[in-house]
């Protein structure tokens, strides 16, 4: 099991092989002169191998002397044939480069050569052809100016600028003045989208990038993006996701029952016990010596899965109304709480910031739920000498992993029992406080984590930017999550680093008591994930601190 977490990341990351090789691809365009990276993006109708090929200089018709423009008309190609340019006579040069701006390159009127500059690496160029694979379609022009005409407007948006929009700058983004309230305007451009262009586009309300200022009507300027919908919209899972996630269902349920086992540390062999608590301990005991404990340890991994479904129950349960597609929860094992939680992707676009903070939230409080009543439980029974026998024996100092869950337990147990080596409890104290523990590593506000996603929902994504940096430096620094900071932290790294997608309607801001109900998940994250500090422990009584 001590492998676990290693092999749930590599899984985790091939989840987003897709994602890696775009990023990749974006990176090799910027390299490129300014006419390659436009004729590679050039919003025409021809396919992804005709572009790609004209933008290498392996376009088989580049040979031909005369091509086809928008208006139908064969005109004469302004393709240099040759790496030196000749000098030509001034009116073949004054058409040839009135032809090619008002076809290729727009209001960019200087001429294109054939011919791959020698310094473009192999990689580059396999970069180019994987982007014709994998690269998206962009928005037709036709549709664009069709778009332009029907939709905006005096009495909607006036049109000042258009810029590219999207990963890869495949879609189009309207910038300009609105000319109205902006949740009326944006549900009438909605409906007229579908009246012109069917249901081939989606449309995209987000706030003005790079804005000078606020909008005069009263907040954020706002823009508009177009994108195709088979773009935009997030792709089916696949028979492999389905592996995969089943996969990682079974190393969870597998790293659960180690929990459970290693809950049983004052029963375990010698050689067991050095394996779970020696830092310097590689080779794992003989696996038969577990097998007497597997039984006793099933109780606390069904608490730990139990609470793991019940996160993800909540999330479905509330993108049922709101007719939002969730993806097959990927479970991620981690040998010292059981599990870092699951990544549960949207296979919808998301309405508006309102759906992903109630979608977001959900979760956590659903397993939150569950874990504060099997803590509570468990503490209860831990006062009960009825339960004597199915009480466990565990460090005292385990306690002070959290500042609130330790309070809450010094409170309930009283001094005697936390002030030793070692306090009897039953399991479900610690099914409970993996599940909170876990539930407030998965509320923390950064990536897209679920916190990442109510707080991007909740206050827009500068503010996300803000709380991850100030995450990942409370985590660098291990003020939260103690000796559990350095794998959390490389898990959000690896797995959910990147914030969530805008939603269509990204500017609408949530109402006031959704804000609160984020504003008091992230104060109990921070009280849960505290640890307690040496002097207040040593005063309460929570382990022997000076035995340490």
């Amino acid at each position: 099991m001590g492998t676990l977490t290693s092999v749930a990341f590599a899984a985790a990351v091939n989840i987003r092989f897709r994602s890696f090789h775009r990023e990749n691809i974006k990176t090799t365009i910027t390299t490129l002169p300014k006419w390659q990276k436009r004729l590679c993006f050039s919003s025409t109708e021809d396919s992804h191998r005709f572009r790609i090929a004209k933008c290498l200089g392996n376009d088989e018709n580049s040979n031909r002397d005369d091509s086809i423009g928008e208006n139908g008309e064969t005109h004469k190609s302004s393709v240099v044939k040759t790496a030196t340019f000749e000098e030509e006579d001034e009116e073949t040069s004054k058409s040839s480069s009135t032809t090619s701006s008002s076809n290729e390159f727009g209001s960019d009127k200087t001429s294109m050569p054939s011919t791959i500059d020698p310094t473009y690496s192999s990689f580059q160029i396999d970069s180019f052809k994987l982007m014709e694979l994998l690269g998206p379609e962009k928005v037709d022009p036709a549709d664009v100016k069709l778009i332009k005409d029907k939709l905006f407007g005096y009495s909607t948006f006036w049109v000042t600028k258009e810029e590219p929009f999207g990963d890869l700058g495949e879609g189009i983004l309207f910038l300009g003045n609105l000319r109205g309230k902006k949740e009326d305007v944006f549900a009438k451009l909605q409906r007229k989208l579908v009246e012109v262009a069917s249901d081939k586009y989606n449309l995209f309300m987000i706030e003005e990038p790079n804005s000078e200022g606020p909008d005069p009507r009263g907040g954020a300027r706002v823009s508009f993006g177009l994108l195709r919908k088979e773009v935009s919209e997030p792709g089916p899972t696949t028979l492999w996701q389905y592996v995969i996630a089943l996969i990682l269902f079974l190393l969870t349920i597998g790293s659960s029952v180690e929990l459970g086992i290693a809950s049983q540390i004052n029963r375990l062999p010698p050689e067991v016990v050095k394996y779970f608590t020696d830092p310097n301990a590689v080779e794992p005991p003989d696996m038969e010596l577990l097998y007497p404990f597997v039984d006793a340890a099933l109780p606390l991994a069904y608490g730990v899965l139990g609470i793991l479904l019940f996160h993800e129950l909540g999330h479905f349960l509330a993108a049922v109304p709101k007719k939002v597609k969730l993806s097959i929860p990927y479970f991620i094992p981690n040998i010292t709480l059981g599990s870092f939680g699951a990544i549960t992707q949207f296979k919808s676009i998301l309405p508006d910031r309102s759906t992903k903070v109630d979608i977001s939230l959900a979760g956590p409080f659903a397993g939150a739920a569950l874990s504060v009543s099997m803590f509570a439980v468990g503490l209860f029974l831990s006062t009960e000498p009825d339960a004597a026998n199915d009480l466990v024996q565990v460090p005292s100092m385990l306690f002070q992993g959290s500042l609130l869950l330790g309070l809450i337990s010094r409170a309930t147990l009283g001094y005697a029992a936390l002030h030793a080596a070692t306090v009897s409890i039953h399991p479900l104290v610690i099914a409970g406080w993996c599940g909170l523990t876990t539930t407030a590593f998965n509320m923390l506000p950064v990536g897209c984590l679920d916190g990442g996603r109510a707080v991007q929902g909740a206050f827009g994504k500068n503010a996300l930017v803000t709380f991850g940096l100030s995450t990942y430096v409370m985590l660098g620094l291990r003020v939260l999550g103690g000796p559990l900071a350095l794998p959390w932290g490389l898990y959000v790294l690896i797995c959910q680093r990147t914030p969530e997608k805008p939603c269509l309607n990204d500017v609408t801001e949530v109402g006031t008591w959704r804000k609160a109900l984020v504003g008091i998940a992230l104060i109990l994250v921070v009280l849960t994930l505290l640890p307690v500090w040496d002097e207040l422990a040593e005063e309460v009584g929570i382990g022997l601190v000076t035995t340490f």
